[in-house]
């Protein structure tokens, strides 16, 4: 994969900014370049719960509040239906707390992953009418199950939908949204919703539907707290742009998490070995709601929402290890079916293709996304894992920014049973037969150029590492919490030679470099990605150039300033 390595070139008075604020320009500078305007970057710093919009800007947010308030009083059954992942999970524990509070009459339901698939269905339709449910309730799903919610309606049953994907559409003369017939629905992306931030997840909505629930009932809003934690777990944990409300969500509920209200949480943490005071978005991600999700992935999603809804600290450490231990279980299955999927592109003449569409048979249909990810990672090309699934084939897609994934899909939609997501992660269904025509009509109107799969590597600074101190590192950390829209500092640094050079850890997956300056200022230097491959392509007494964020070492009582190498290149 090439790699193209870019400075932005945001503008702006950072010396005028450094005096304002209080920070360095270089901090000032790395605002900036995260989008965030000028008179925007006291909130983007020190930005609270307050500067977060009225729920009730939403569209039907009110109608909503009103139907469930006369559900609420009237004793009517309402069943929340929710989603196998992290942010469906999350949502789904918030708004059954939440009802359960108001004294709803209230249960849930979670789709099986392989015998329901997405969202609400028939089956669970059929099964709550069955059971007397008045009012479903919907919640990170929903928006596009326009048959759904009218098989719904026509058990006599009112339907609330709150969701953030994308609005189904049609192309005609003009892009006319296509809503499903429920009571009232609430999602950001709707054309009449003037909502001003509209890139909440699914958790998040449904905080702000307690929001607005606890505002009308008069419940103190202190008591929103372990939805604060919830939202902004599922907000890492779907990879959404870690800007305007949704940084202010994370924030605040990483605050919460170091003494969490959520039994489940806690006893996740500790099955993880995670210090609470030390909780960052990096371990909402990549430790604690991988856990979550590997519940819907292998198991029941049922037991990650047990887990949260959870009020004995006996059962929710039962449960948070069971689900570490499929954690540990689906790594295993994702290397595998890694290994295969590279095995399959290099093998084949997927290659060739702008977008890669990967047969995958024997991947757990669940760990397709993972298994996606991980190559659009490797190959900066849009890509989708089918699987073998109990009729016809599954998959998944990730894309890259140059490529708006779900109106690809929508234009191909011919061959497919179902689909949705968002530009740059979709899910879809189709008949094996479709297969082969589905990837030629994805590559033949991709809009795709050479161009798009350069991987572009943004410098925020390009900083001789001799400005470097440790006060900067520290308030690097005003900056936080980091993830996607809101990345870790980069700079870069040219003319450093290499001095040493040593393999180290018991799997020699961590190269520590000794280097140079043109002054001879040594530096210390780690890199973790591709290890093995770099020690044998920098060699002893050539020069790179590399891409670094800073951090301090400390090792038996001693600190050290270290790079750490996000990416090299070897000067000619």
């Amino acid at each position: 994969m090439q790699e193209q390595w870019r400075v932005y070139g945001k503008k702006a008075d950072f010396k005028s900014l450094s005096g304002r604020l209080g920070i360095d320009q270089v901090t000032a500078r790395i605002i900036r370049n995260r989008d965030v305007a000028e008179e925007e970057m006291e909130v983007y710093l020190h930005g609270t719960l307050e500067e977060c919009p009225s729920p009730f800007l939403m569209k039907d947010m009110k109608k909503t509040v009103d139907i469930l308030g006369r559900k609420i009083h009237g004793g009517e059954h309402i069943r929340v239906i929710g989603d196998y992942d992290v942010d469906g999970v999350c949502a789904t524990y918030i708004l059954v707390k939440a009802l359960k509070r108001l004294g709803a009459v209230v249960d849930y339901d979670i789709p099986d992953r392989i015998k329901d698939g997405y969202g609400i269905n028939e089956n669970l339709i059929k099964l709550a009418a069955d059971e007397g449910v008045d009012t479903l309730l919907t919640c990170d799903n929903g928006i596009a199950a326009w048959n759904q919610t009218a098989c719904a309606k026509a058990k006599g049953m009112t339907v609330l939908i709150t969701d953030h994907h994308e609005v189904p559409f049609e192309e005609k003369e003009e892009r006319k949204e296509i809503l499903p017939p429920a009571d009232a629905i609430v999602n950001p992306h709707q054309a009449a919703c003037r909502y001003p931030f509209k890139l909440l997840c699914g958790a998040a909505i449904a905080y702000k539907l307690a929001q607005a629930l606890y505002e009308t009932w008069d419940i103190p809003s202190e008591e929103l707290s372990p939805f604060i934690e919830a939202a902004a777990l599922a907000t890492v944990g779907d990879v959404m742009v870690l800007q305007g409300e949704n940084r202010i969500l994370v924030k605040e509920g990483l605050k919460r998490m170091a003494d969490s209200r959520i039994p489940g949480l806690r006893a996740l943490m500790e099955a993880n070995g995670l210090n609470p005071a030390a909780i960052g978005s990096y371990h909402l991600g990549f430790v604690i709601g991988p856990c979550l999700n590997a519940g819907g992935r292998l198991d029941t999603a049922k037991k990650s929402l047990s887990l949260l809804l959870a009020e004995r600290e006996k059962d929710a450490q039962a449960l948070a290890w069971e689900l570490k231990e499929l954690n540990d279980r689906r790594k295993d299955m994702t290397a595998k079916s890694v290994e295969a999927a590279i095995y399959n592109i290099e093998e084949t003449g997927i290659k060739q293709d702008d977008v890669y569409v990967v047969y995958l048979p024997e991947c757990h249909e669940s760990l397709a996304g993972i298994v996606a990810g991980r190559i659009r990672e490797k190959y900066q090309h849009p890509v989708f894992v089918i699987t073998r699934a109990e009729s016809g084939l599954k998959g998944s897609g990730r894309s890259i920014p140059s490529y708006p994934m779900y109106e690809r899909l929508a234009a191909c939609r011919e061959y497919l049973t179902v689909f949705g997501g968002h530009p740059m992660a979709a899910g879809l269904s189709l008949p094996v037969e479709n297969l082969e025509i589905f990837r030629a009509a994805l590559n033949r109107n991709s809009g795709l150029s050479e161009e798009d799969f350069i991987k572009r590597v943004w410098i925020d600074v390009p900083m001789p590492f001799a400005y470097v101190t440790e006060h900067l590192i520290s308030e690097f950390r005003l900056l936080e919490p980091f993830g996607n829209g809101n990345e870790k500092p980069l700079f870069a640094q040219k003319g450093l030679t290499v001095r040493e050079k040593n393999l180290l850890g018991k799997n020699k997956n961590v190269l520590k470099l000794l280097l140079s300056d043109e002054n001879g200022t040594n530096i210390d230097a780690i890199l973790f990605q591709e290890a093995a491959d770099a020690f044998e392509m920098i060699e002893k007494g050539c020069r790179i150039s590399v891409a670094y964020y800073p951090d301090v070492n400390e090792y038996m009582g001693r600190r050290t300033l270290q790079m750490i190498i996000q990416g090299w290149q070897v000067e000619s």
